[in-house]
């Protein structure tokens, strides 16, 4: 029976993980960690969400110790690019110094949990399209501060897996969508946008965004949870696998078919402080490593999961709606 330590516990990749292991591994046990509140949901199996400062290294040692995990899943982190464009220096020494405060316990008392390193597509950096779809043997040559912070968490992984034999696996993950997600991302934004317009009987909707003309490689987080489940129980340590389609879309292409589920007509317009220096005009994986050694391949296409956020949306849009009102009865 495994004891799973997730952080980052109110995020929307946490939950999804949770509910995951409801349906396939119910005798485990977990514990949740994130700086800010989590509710403890309702599980088969006990589970509790704590609320922790990763930056405070005792503390952690010391849950680590108390509740002795035998796998970590490290979902905690600033994950913006474009945040990080804006405050570089706490982008990187939040992504990086949380993880050394997850990974010295492990070292330092010789624990044999394994430990899953949630990294980022961004670890590339600008490629060229005869680089497309990327393999994990790519270089890596990230553009914004956060994938530099991706980069040195990396290394990390494979520094204490190599030096000291920490059981550590490493991803390299590649855009993903699902409901949960919060509208500080691309497609959860796009999709509340084009429901409350819909919602407020609008038949037009006027996105304001960035380059549009960036293609990124999107899957269902319920895939990505999926892929990290196999990792912990097949992944080989001190490797790293890209967590992707394979295949590429605009975000052209993505309001085009949200206009076509949703009956809404979406005028687009340019805003400057949406635009990220450096932007990476293309970014598509390659899944051929975790597909031939795990087996693993996604089961959503785009277009569910697209649907499957746009009811999600309409539904917290409604539940927002009738809040006010019930308040004043």
């Amino acid at each position: 029976m495994h004891r799973y330590l997730i952080t980052g516990a109110s995020g929307f990749v946490a939950q999804h993980f949770l509910a995951f292991l409801q349906e396939t591994e119910p005798d485990c046990t977990a514990l949740g960690l994130d700086v800010h509140p989590s509710s403890s949901g309702t599980f088969q199996f006990p589970y509790e969400a704590g609320v922790l400062d990763l930056l405070d290294g005792p503390a952690i040692e010391k849950v680590v110790l108390d509740f002795r995990p035998t796998r970590i899943l490290h979902l905690a982190s600033f994950s913006s690019v474009g945040a990080s464009w804006k405050a570089p220096v706490d982008s990187f020494t939040n992504n990086t110094n949380i993880f050394l405060n997850l990974l010295e316990p492990l070292r330092k008392h010789g624990l044999s949990a394994r430990l899953l390193s949630v990294g980022s597509s961004e670890e590339y950096g600008s490629v060229l399209p005869a680089d497309l779809p990327l393999g994990e043997t790519k270089a890596l040559n990230p553009g914004s501060p956060y994938g530099v912070a991706r980069v040195a968490q990396e290394q990390l992984s494979k520094v204490f897996a190599e030096g000291y034999g920490t059981d550590v696996v490493m991803t390299r993950s590649f855009n993903h969508m699902g409901p949960g997600q919060r509208d500080q991302f691309v497609i959860p934004s796009f999709v509340r946008q084009v429901v409350q317009a819909r919602r407020m009987g609008s038949k037009v909707c006027l996105i304001r965004s960035g380059n549009t003309a960036v293609v990124r490689d999107f899957l269902d987080v319920r895939d990505v949870v999926r892929a990290y489940h196999g990792l912990f129980e097949r992944g080989r340590k001190g490797e790293v696998y890209n967590i992707c389609s394979g295949t590429g879309r605009s975000l052209d292409e993505v309001l085009s078919l949200l206009s076509e589920i949703t009956g809404v007509s979406i005028e687009k317009e340019t805003d400057p402080t949406l635009l990220r220096p450096n932007e990476l005009m293309e970014i598509v994986g390659s899944p051929s490593k975790i597909k031939s050694e795990l087996g693993w391949g996604p089961r959503y296409d785009f277009r569910s999961s697209l649907i499957d956020l746009v009811a999600y949306w309409e539904q917290k849009l409604g539940e927002q709606e009738r809040s006010p009102r019930e308040n004043q009865r």
